[in-house]
């Protein structure tokens, strides 16, 4: 009778991840623009809406963007520029790891951090300038999630405004970064169960979200909260998470151009708009 070797085993003699990746390997991940119609309230020129659906393997995230639109409060006003106000949310069947409480988004201390680090995201790609005493009003919901809720939020975000229309630098791209420890291997786009190891690992384990905007080499978000033994080991994780941003970029630049030729096909009466996910 032959012996058996276990799923993980055969993964770890092979240099693989638990779901079969290679260390510099992203998740399957696949971009749609455009899921939601009419995301503007009014019929004014004014309004611009866009939508995005962002899968990064198993988490999901849907972002939709409305604006310029008028600020809520007077005093919210920017004389110089637009401001950009970032709601993000979850359902209750997101998490994978049975916990299904709602959250209030305006309370929870994770969902006010996610969503301030996505607001100074992407006041680095808007133009602001261009529309002063305005608002610009993202909202992302986060359908599913096995690691990576940031990053995957952030490129919902970023596809969402290409889809809108509003001028950007660059398009903004999020991936994270990590460390094996028991390895010492850095890993790229780290799932829920990597996370949960980095987190719960009191040997100095590394996790770091980034994002970026590629075309010009900007690092506009950069996060870690783990003490990090020297410097060689930050530039070591920073650079395969930049790397993993530059995928990314690849990525949603396929799918805006897919969306582009799409709507030129029907504008010149040759075709249909099907949406469809362009996949990596």
């Amino acid at each position: 009778m032959g012996s058996s070797i276990r799923r993980t085993d055969l993964l770890a003699l092979s240099n693989l991840r638990n779901d079969g990746r290679k260390p510099d390997e992203i998740r399957r991940m696949r971009v749609q623009l455009g899921p939601v119609s009419n995301i503007g309230t009014d019929n004014s020129s004014e309004t611009a809406g866009g939508s995005a659906l962002v899968e990064m393997g198993l988490t999901c995230a849907m972002a939709t963007v409305r604006g310029p639109i008028a600020c809520i409060r007077r005093s919210d006003e920017l004389p110089t520029q637009a401001i950009v106000d970032v709601i993000i949310k979850s359902v209750p069947f997101a998490s994978s790891g049975g916990d299904r409480r709602i959250t209030n988004p305006n309370s929870d201390r994770r969902f006010i951090e996610m969503s301030h680090l996505i607001k100074r995201s992407l006041e680095a790609t808007l133009l602001l300038q261009l529309f002063p005493k305005s608002r610009i009003q993202v909202t992302i919901v986060i359908l599913a999630d096995d690691g990576g809720r940031l990053c995957c939020a952030i490129n919902a975000a970023s596809a969402a405004l290409i889809d809108s229309g509003l001028p950007i630098k660059d398009i903004l791209c999020a991936c994270s970064a990590g460390i094996n420890i028991s390895s010492d291997t850095t890993l790229i786009d780290l799932n829920r169960q990597e996370e949960s190891s980095s987190h719960g690992s009191k040997s100095g384990a590394v996790h770091l979200p980034c994002a970026m905007l590629p075309q010009r080499g900007t690092l506009v978000l950069s996060q870690c909260e783990a003490r990090i033994s020297n410097f060689q080991t930050l530039d070591r994780v920073l650079e395969a998470a930049m790397a993993g941003c530059r995928v990314v970029f690849d990525i949603i630049q396929a799918a805006v151009r897919e969306r582009a030729s799409a709507l030129m096909q029907l504008r010149n009466g040759q075709g249909t708009v099907i949406d469809s996910f362009a996949v990596a």
